[in-house]
């Protein structure tokens, strides 16, 4: 948990209630700040609670021959203790691109959630638009391009924004949470949300907005995942943008959705699309907005909030599924998916 993205308190948050919650007569839980494996520069030490254990001289840590082998002593706080499994409650970058899948795949440490490829993918929402798009799967138009040394072709793009038509959405095309995204209505106001975008990755994603109902749908499981009940989403200021997120009581969160049965059962089989289609493992969240031409994708997410009131474990409540069981049910997953070599 925890980590050094821009998504670092909301991870730390994540990291808390997941190690308040795990039932102690199942496991014997620790907490470990991911910040803490990049060396004094980058180190924060940070108490979320109970359990969590204060790691020190990291930089000395890291440096020695062994990287690998300096990173699992710091992960485990008994030497002659074994990791059965990490539960990962990193967001953003390093936690859910594939960065620490790949490094709990060389450790040999089960862990929650995606893989390494399904990671990346997700992470990346200019390719995964690309595979959804490629599997039949609706996704909103769009044109992404990359900004070496922050610089763009404003002309390029502008032709290519103004074809798609206004109002867009841009975003870094690498960024969790909403962080950099603009809602743009005139092409007055493209350049600086580009600019902005600019600040968080050099990808870009310029993206058609459509009006209409937003939903999240959950989905838990692997080789033979299920979808659990849809949410609505309502920002009240009418963009479900970083503050509207966060903010206490600036967004609405319905659940059950106030659409359809119909609607609902057509949320669900494309949210399991898009899920199968990425090659998501244990768990995912899949955003889609519901206009007047269709259901479209807006993004997948690994590893969504795992908090009690985050909308993957209230979708599970719905289900009959408590936090504490959803946290055994990703667990099992996990080394259920070390098993088959997955």
């Amino acid at each position: 948990m925890g980590g050094i993205s821009s998504e670092r308190d909301i991870s730390l948050v994540t990291g808390k209630q997941i190690l308040d919650a795990l039932d102690r007569d199942k496991y014997e839980p620790f907490g470990v700040d991911a910040a803490l494996m990049l060396g004094s520069g980058r180190t924060r030490q940070k108490s979320a609670g109970t359990e969590i254990e204060a790691v020190s001289q990291t930089r000395e840590a890291l440096l020695g021959s062994d990287k690998l082998a300096s990173v699992a002593r710091i992960a485990i706080p008994d030497t002659n203790m074994r990791t059965d499994v990490a539960v990962i409650a990193l967001h953003g970058k390093y936690g859910e691109d594939g960065t620490i899948q790949g490094m709990l795949e060389l450790l040999g440490i089960p862990y929650t959630g995606s893989g390494v490829l399904a990671s990346a993918l997700a992470m990346d929402k200019s390719m995964a638009k690309r595979v959804l798009a490629g599997e039949g799967i609706p996704v909103p138009p769009s044109v992404d391009f990359t900004c070496g040394n922050g610089t763009w072709n404003m002309d390029s793009v502008a032709r290519a924004v103004a074809e798609m038509g206004y109002p867009v959405v841009v975003k870094p095309s690498r960024q969790g949470s909403t962080i950099g995204m603009t809602k743009v209505n005139a092409p007055d106001e493209l350049n600086n949300a580009i600019k902005e975008a600019v600040g968080y990755d050099t990808r870009i994603l310029v993206e058609s907005f459509i009006k209409g109902t937003e939903l999240t749908v959950g989905v838990l499981g692997s080789d033979e995942p299920f979808a659990l009940p849809v949410i609505e989403i309502v920002p009240k200021k009418g963009f479900y943008d970083y503050e509207a997120k966060y903010t206490p009581g600036a967004t609405d969160k319905i659940l059950p959705a106030r659409i359809s049965e119909q609607d609902a059962s057509l949320a669900r089989e494309i949210s399991l699309s898009a899920h199968r289609a990425l090659d998501c493992r244990g768990m995912s969240r899949v955003d889609l907005i519901s206009g007047s031409a269709g259901m479209y994708v807006l993004e997948v997410n690994t590893i969504p909030g795992l908090t009690p009131t985050s909308l993957l474990p209230r979708a599970a409540e719905a289900a009959g599924i408590s936090f504490g069981r959803l946290l055994d049910m990703l667990i099992e997953y996990a080394l259920e998916d070390r098993t088959l070599g997955v």
